[in-house]
C-alpha cells in the first residue's frame, strides 16, 4: 500500500486552512504557498502517473481497513492520468489570476482554489461512490465561493443557478446510492462489479434505475443536453481563472461515466442494454450541435467560449457513447485536449477584456495588446474548432474513425464534421469583429479605459497554447498511452483484485512489522 496517492487529497487539504487562518490578510504569504503546493501536486501527480504506466493498480487503505468494509483510494492509468492534468492546469491558472490580481479582488481565492483541487482530486481517486458524492459536494461548496469571487449582482445571479442544478444532481445522486445500496449492499465501485453480475435477470429493475440514475447525474455534470443549461451563464460570469478552472470540472462528469460504466455497469449486463446507443448517442450528438451552433450564435465572447465548452463535451460523450476500446482512447485524447483549449480561451477573454474593456462583439477601437492578444486568439480558436495542425483536428479524426464501424456512423461524421464548419465560423466572427473591424473605428468618448494585460497573464496563456503544441506532436505517443488505457478500462479485473479479495477466496493475515 502506497501513501502517495492520498497526498493530492491531503496538500491542498492542509493548504487552504493555513491560508485562510495564518495568511488571510497577506496576499504575497498565499501567493507564494498556493504556487508552491500546486508545484508540488504537479511532481506527486507525475509520479504516480509514471507508477501506473506500465499498468499497475496503486491501493490505499485509510486506517488500513480493507474494502469494501473501509474507505479506499485507487489510482490507475485513469484517474493519475486525470490527477496529473488537473494538476498542470491549475498552475497556470494560478499563474493568471496572480498576474491579472483577479485573486486580489476578493476574499479568500486561494484557500478556495486549493479546497476545489482537494474536491477534483479526490473524485479522481476515490473507489468509493458515495465518496465519489462526497468529493462532489466539496467541489459543489468551493465551486460556489470561486464563482462569485469579487461580487456582482449577475454573478451572483448565475452562482445561485449553478448551485441550484447541481442540488438537483446531487439529490439524483443520493436516490441512486440508496436504491444500489438496497440492491447490493455496497457501494465500493470493485465490489459492487462483483455484486452486480450476481444479480438475475429477473432481479434488475432496481438496479436498472440506479445506473439511469447515475448516468443523468454525470450527464448533468457533463452539462449534456438536455442538463445544459446551468453551464453558459455560469461560466461565462464566473471570473476567467475560475472558468478556465472548471475546464476540468465537467471532465468529472466524463470521467464518472468512463469509470462506473466499464467497471460496474459494462456494456455486458442486461442492466445496460440500450443505454448508450439509444438514449447516450443521441444526447451528444445534439450538444455538439447546439453547442457550435452556440458559438455562431453567441453576442459575447464569453458566451461564445461557454458554448465551445458544451460543443467540446458533446464531442467527448460521442467518444464514450461507441462504448468500445478504439472509442474510449478517442474520448481520452480529447478530453485532455479540450482542457487545455477551454481554459485557454476563457484566459484569452479575459485579455480581451483587460485591452478592451468588454467582451462584445461588435466593432470597437483596437484594444491594448492587440497583436499579441489576437496571436493567442487564433491559436485557441483554431484548437477548439478542430483545424489542422493542432490536437484539434487530431482528435476529432480520432472520434470519426471510431465511428467508423457503426450503423450510425453517417450522423455521427454529419454532425461532428458541420459542427466543425459551424464552430470555423463562430470563431471566424468574433475574431474579425475583435481584432480586423477593430481598426476601421474611431476612438469614441464613452468607452471604457484600456489597460495593456500584464506579462505574467501572458505568460500562462502562452504556456497552456504551448501544451496544445506538445499534445499535437507527441499525439502518436500520448493515443497509444489512451489505446492501453482504454484496454485496461475494459479489462477491470486487476483493479477488482487489487481492491477486494475474489469472490470465494479468504484473505492472507497480514505479516507484523
Amino acid at each position: 500500500m502506497t501513501h502517495w496517492i492520498i497526498a493530492p487529497i491531503i496538500l491542498p487539504a492542509l493548504l487552504a486552512p493555513f491560508i485562510v487562518l495564518a495568511a488571510r490578510y497577506h496576499i504575497g504569504i498565499q501567493r507564494v504557498f498556493s504556487v508552491v503546493g500546486v508545484l508540488a501536486l504537479i511532481t506527486i501527480a507525475a509520479g504516480l502517473a509514471w507508477n501506473t504506466s506500465d499498468g499497475s493498480i496503486l491501493l490505499y487503505q485509510l486506517s488500513d481497513w480493507a474494502a469494501p468494509f473501509g474507505i479506499v483510494l485507487v489510482g490507475d492509468r485513469l484517474s493519475t492520468l486525470m490527477v496529473l492534468l488537473t494538476a498542470v492546469l491549475a498552475l497556470f491558472v494560478l499563474l493568471y489570476a496572480i498576474g491579472s490580481g483577479w485573486d486580489d479582488r476578493g476574499r479568500h481565492f486561494h484557500a478556495l482554489f486549493q479546497f476545489q483541487l482537494m474536491g477534483i482530486m479526490g473524485a479522481f481517486l476515490t473507489g468509493d461512490l458515495f465518496n465519489l458524492f462526497v468529493f462532489f459536494e466539496v467541489l459543489l461548496i468551493a465551486s460556489y465561493g470561486l464563482m462569485i469571487h469579487a461580487g456582482g449582482n449577475a454573478r451572483l445571479r448565475a452562482g445561485v443557478q449553478y448551485v441550484l442544478f447541481n442540488l438537483i444532481g446531487s439529490t439524483l445522486f443520493l436516490f441512486a446510492l440508496g436504491s444500489i445500496y438496497a440492491e447490493t449492499g455496497t457501494l465500493n465501485m470493485a465490489d459492487l462489479a462483483n455484486r452486480v453480475q450476481l444479480i438475475g435477470p429477473k432481479e434488475t429493475t432496481g438496479i436498472r434505475v440506479a445506473s439511469v440514475l447515475l448516468l443523468l447525474v454525470f450527464a448533468i455534470k457533463a452539462a449534456l443536453v438536455p442538463l445544459h443549461f446551468w453551464l453558459p451563464s455560469s461560466y461565462a460570469e464566473a471570473p476567467a481563472p475560475v472558468a478556465a478552472l472548471f475546464a476540468i470540472m465537467t471532465k468529472v462528469g466524463a470521467y464518472a461515466i468512463i469509470r462506473v460504466y466499464t467497471m460496474i455497469f459494462h456494456p455486458g449486463l442486461e442492466v445496460t442494454s440500450g443505454l448508450f446507443d439509444l438514449w447516450l448517442l443521441p444526447a451528444a450528438l445534439v450538444s455538439l450541435a447546439i453547442g457550435m451552433t452556440g458559438v455562431l450564435a453567441a453576442r459575447s465572447l464569453d458566451r461564445l467560449v461557454a458554448y465551445s465548452i458544451i460543443g467540446s463535451m458533446g464531442m467527448v460523450m460521442v467518444a464514450i457513447s461507441l462504448f468500445n476500446p478504439a472509442g474510449i482512447a478517442a474520448a481520452l485524447y480529447y478530453i485532455v485536449h479540450s482542457t487545455l483549449a477551454g481554459a485557454t480561451l476563457f484566459l484569452i477573454s479575459d485579455l480581451v477584456r483587460t485591452g478592451r474593456g468588454n467582451l462584445d462583439l461588435i466593432p470597437q477601437p483596437a484594444m491594448a495588446g492587440t497583436a499579441l492578444t489576437a496571436g493567442l486568439f487564433f491559436a485557441g480558436a483554431i484548437a477548439m474548432s478542430g483545424l489542422p495542425p493542432l490536437s484539434g483536428f487530431l482528435g476529432k479524426l480520432l472520434v470519426l474513425e471510431a465511428a467508423y464501424a457503426t450503423n450510425l456512423m453517417v450522423w455521427i461524421w454529419a454532425i461532428v464534421l458541420g459542427s466543425s464548419l459551424v464552430s470555423i465560423l463562430g470563431f471566424a466572427r468574433a475574431g474579425s469583429v475583435l481584432f480586423w473591424k477593430s481598426h476601421s473605428v474611431e476612438l469614441g468618448e464613452e468607452l471604457p479605459e484600456r489597460t495593456a494585460p500584464a506579462m505574467l497573464s501572458y505568460v500562462a496563456v502562452g504556456g497552456l497554447v504551448t501544451l496544445l503544441a506538445l499534445h499535437t506532436v507527441f499525439a502518436g505517443q500520448v493515443h497509444k498511452y489512451t489505446t492501453t488505457m482504454a484496454v485496461q478500462l475494459f479489462a477491470p479485473e486487476p483493479y477488482i483484485a487489487t481492491v477486494v479479495e475474489t469472490p470465494g477466496k479468504l484473505s492472507k493475515p497480514k505479516e507484523d512489522h
